[in-house]
Order: C-alpha cells, then sequence, then structure tokens
C-alpha cells in the first residue's frame, strides 16, 4: 500500500511516499480502504519531532483521522460488514492507503457526505464535542469563546454550540477569518494583538459584563492568563492546544474567586477505551445533525496523497481556514 512516511524529523520537504505493508486487522479490529483522511497540527508536530506517536500506533506514518470503506473483519468483529462507509481516530498510520482500527472506534458516515468531507470530520467534531459536552457540560443558553476559531476544531465547536443552544464568539489572529466564521453561527469575534490587549473588554462588552462560561482554548500560551480573566463565575476553560507556548501564566487569585474550572484534554493518546467511549458520544448525540445537514466540516483545500507536503505547508503557513485533506482516490 501507499503511504506518508516520516523518515527523519524536519520540514515538510521530509516527507516520502513510499510502498509498505498493508496492516493486518486484529481481534475486534477493521482493516480499512481509505478515501480520504485530513491533516491536524499533531500531523506536523510529528513531521518535526515535537509530538510522538503514542504507544501501539505507527511511529512514522503520520495521520489521526480517515474516512473509508470496511475491507476485512478481524476475528470478533460483528457490527460492520465489508463495504460499510465509516470514519473514525485512530493513534496514527491513517495517511495510508489502509488502516486498523477497533470496530468501536470507528462510525458510520451519513450518505449526505462524501468521501471528503466525511475525512474532515472525525477529529474535529469528535474533539469538540468531548471538550465542551462531555467534560465542560455545556448547557443551552451559555456562553462560550471559542480560541482559533477559524480552525477545524474551532468550527466544529462554533456549530456544536449553536446547535446546543448555546452562543458562541471567537478569536483568530486574522480577521478575515472572523468574519468567515460568522457564516458558520458564530455571533462576535475578535483579532486578538500579541499582548491579548483589549480582549477581556471586548469579552466584556458581548457579555454584558458577565464573561462567559466556557472557553475552549486551542492555542495555550498567552490566551490561557486572558481566558482567566474573561470567564464568568464558576466559569470552565478547556485546554486543547498549545502552539502559543506551552508555558503560560495563571492568575490564581482570579481561578479561586471565581471558583474556575481549567481543564486540559487529549485525545490521540487515550487508552483505546475512553476513545471508544468519544466515539460513542459523537455517534449518538452529533452524527444525527451531520446526517440531516444541520452540521457540516468547513473543507479548506484538498490535495492528492503525492503532494502530501504542500498540504503541511499549507497548514503551517496559517491562512487555512477549516480542514485539509488528502485524496486517496475516491
Amino acid at each position: 500500500m501507499r503511504a506518508v512516511v516520516i523518515p527523519r524529523f524536519g520540514g515538510p520537504e521530509v516527507l516520502e511516499l513510499r510502498d509498505l505493508p498493508r496492516p493486518e486487522p486484529g481481534a475486534d479490529q477493521v482493516l480499512v480502504r481509505v478515501r480520504a483522511t485530513a491533516l491536524n497540527r499533531a500531523d506536523a508536530l510529528q513531521r518535526a519531532g515535537r509530538y510522538p506517536a503514542p504507544a501501539g500506533a505507527a511511529a512514522a506514518v503520520p495521520g489521526l483521522e480517515f474516512a473509508g470503506e470496511v475491507e476485512r473483519l478481524g476475528p470478533g468483529v460483528r457490527r460492520w460488514r465489508e463495504g460499510d462507509r465509516v470514519f473514525g481516530i485512530v493513534g496514527g498510520g491513517a495517511h495510508a492507503e489502509y488502516v486498523v482500527a477497533h470496530e468501536r472506534a470507528v462510525a458510520p458516515v451519513p450518505a449526505l457526505l462524501d468521501w471528503h468531507e466525511a475525512a474532515a470530520v472525525p477529529e474535529a467534531f469528535i474533539t469538540a464535542h468531548d471538550a465542551l459536552v462531555s467534560q465542560a457540560a455545556l448547557r443551552p443558553g451559555e456562553l462560550v469563546l471559542v480560541h482559533a476559531a477559524g480552525s477545524g476544531v474551532g468550527l466544529a465547536a462554533i456549530q456544536l454550540a449553536r446547535a446546543l443552544g448555546a452562543t458562541p464568539y471567537g478569536t483568530a489572529r486574522s480577521p478575515w477569518k472572523l468574519e468567515r466564521a460568522r457564516e458558520h453561527g458564530m455571533a462576535d469575534g475578535f483579532a486578538p494583538p500579541a499582548d491579548m490587549a483589549g480582549m477581556r473588554e471586548r469579552v466584556m462588552a458581548w457579555t454584558g459584563g458577565r464573561g462567559v462560561d466556557v472557553v475552549l482554548d486551542l492555542v495555550g500560551g498567552p490566551y490561557v492568563e486572558a481566558s482567566a480573566h474573561v470567564l464568568a463565575l464558576k466559569g470552565r476553560m478547556m485546554l486543547v492546544g498549545a502552539v502559543a507556548g506551552g508555558e503560560v501564566r495563571l492568575p490564581l487569585g482570579r481561578v479561586m474567586s471565581q471558583r474556575l474550572t481549567v481543564r486540559g484534554t487529549v485525545l490521540r493518546s487515550r487508552p483505546i477505551e475512553e476513545r471508544i467511549l468519544a466515539t460513542a458520544a459523537f455517534e449518538r448525540e452529533v452524527l444525527p445533525w451531520l446526517a440531516r445537514g444541520a452540521l457540516r466540516p468547513a473543507i479548506d483545500a484538498r490535495f492528492p496523497l503525492a503532494d502530501v507536503a504542500a498540504a503541511h505547508a499549507r497548514l503551517e503557513s496559517n491562512e487555512s481556514f477549516g480542514k485539509i485533506v488528502l485524496d486517496l482516490g475516491v
């Protein structure tokens, strides 16, 4: 099978397309013929040597999400049949023509979605739903602030918040991304400077001085301290990314006096049992919206698998809006 390989750490140019042995499904696993997959920041970090694959995942083949057809069933599989359309998340190895996954860590692809759209769904919507709903317990009527509103997870979070009856606001460094995010349901947005000046004033103006109930921080760095100052009483901050820095200042007086909850989360490196639970919650609560078109993934660009280096360069340019998809022949 053809697969993207990281032969050494470096920039996008180090990526190679190689022929590798096709994986074999084990007990309770399915072999999926991948039709499309999508890029995530984790893929770029892994390529650069800053985010190794978790134990048991493909160490040299990146790729966390996929959409394709069940090619073969491993021993004990009962849920799927060969030819079923599925999508899901793995710890690595999805940037290849075939990938194996636990049968309960994949979900059925709605008929409304083509392969490219389906590939843009799993990481974005499962991550957003797990953080906002399963962990932050977002409720109807609450106010949400999403940092990196133009990213795949950010746009999924904005749509989910609207679907749940909450009001989403957002930040992005590029004002044009905020304009486009409004088309996906964002109520208003702010492009903060490097020192975050003006963010508290803007959020308080949106919320009548109350602050937001939930912050979904996909950026890290100075956004963490700034977020603590815009949360309402008993607000919840979900830390999902650290592209702006992993060492942060946290005003403990504010955290304690406002009784804030600050919680970090990852999805890729969780035990398979937890990823199964996250996938089941996504299938139960989010898939019906996707099936009727109430939620849709945002795709920035599509590249053939052979152009994976160009796709990585596009991701790292910070000019993308939504997901970057790799086409494996549909």
